[in-house]
């Protein structure tokens, strides 16, 4: 059959309007980043670093999402960090370090404070799963580190269960100076350096922690910047 005019522009059309639509409808993860195989905290570290540099500059690749990834991690897990984190909303691990199933343990708690469960989650991870890193990520602006300067302020702590989280904050803002800068951020930031230090004690912890097997990192999310700071 002769080629015409018409079924040549029909031919190219469809041709082209289906590769576009194509290319505009495929999915984030069609083109897979390697899965992550750190062999120590280091390696895992830089993972995050690298993965929070692309969710500054708008650049996410949203690795470890395809089909996959999803029946592998159906058969078991293998987690290279942890991530304790705030359970504030604008705050998402997997966001934050663009990251993707399987790859962070994340436990949240607002303003990162232990108790049982949180310390529990951890060392299920640190001891069970060998993930050899834990990150304790504070943000600027956290409600219960501020809700804890408040009563720092005033004397009074709040009733329930946000009262709970408030005295668990309480000694680390009583124990910062305030040099008249922005004591609230002064206190995230020990906060932070805080639960780290305390993690490194912590019974179940300290013997990997001493054997070079499990690191513990304090860090600082920025709501305006994105960035994450490395305390």
């Amino acid at each position: 059959m002769a080629i015409t005019r018409r079924n040549a522009l029909r031919v190219s059309l469809t041709g082209g309007v289906g590769a576009a639509v194509a290319a505009a409808s495929a999915p984030a993860w069609s083109a897979p980043m390697p899965a992550p195989q750190p062999g120590d905290a280091a390696e895992a570290l830089r993972l995050l670093k690298r993965g929070n540099r692309r969710w500054r500059r708008y650049d996410s690749r949203h690795p470890n999402e395809g089909p996959a990834r999803r029946e592998e991690m159906a058969r078991g897990q293998s987690p290279f960090a942890v991530v304790l984190a705030c359970g504030d909303s604008r705050v998402a691990p997997e966001l934050v370090f663009d990251r993707g199933l399987g790859d962070l343990f994340t436990v949240r708690s607002a303003g990162q404070v232990l108790d049982e469960s949180v310390l529990g989650s951890i060392s299920y991870a640190a001891v069970h799963l060998a993930v050899p890193l834990i990150v304790v990520l504070g943000h600027s602006s956290c409600g219960a580190v501020t809700a804890a300067v408040e009563a720092h302020e005033t004397g009074e702590v709040p009733h329930g269960h946000v009262g709970y989280l408030v005295e668990g904050i309480l000694p680390v803002v009583d124990a910062t100076p305030d040099d008249g800068g922005d004591f609230v951020d002064a206190c995230v930031r020990a906060n932070a350096e805080y639960i780290a230090d305390q993690l490194r004690v912590d019974a179940d912890l300290r013997e990997l922690v001493e054997s070079g097997r499990l690191d513990v990192v304090p860090a600082r999310y920025d709501l305006e910047t994105s960035e994450v700071v490395w305390l």
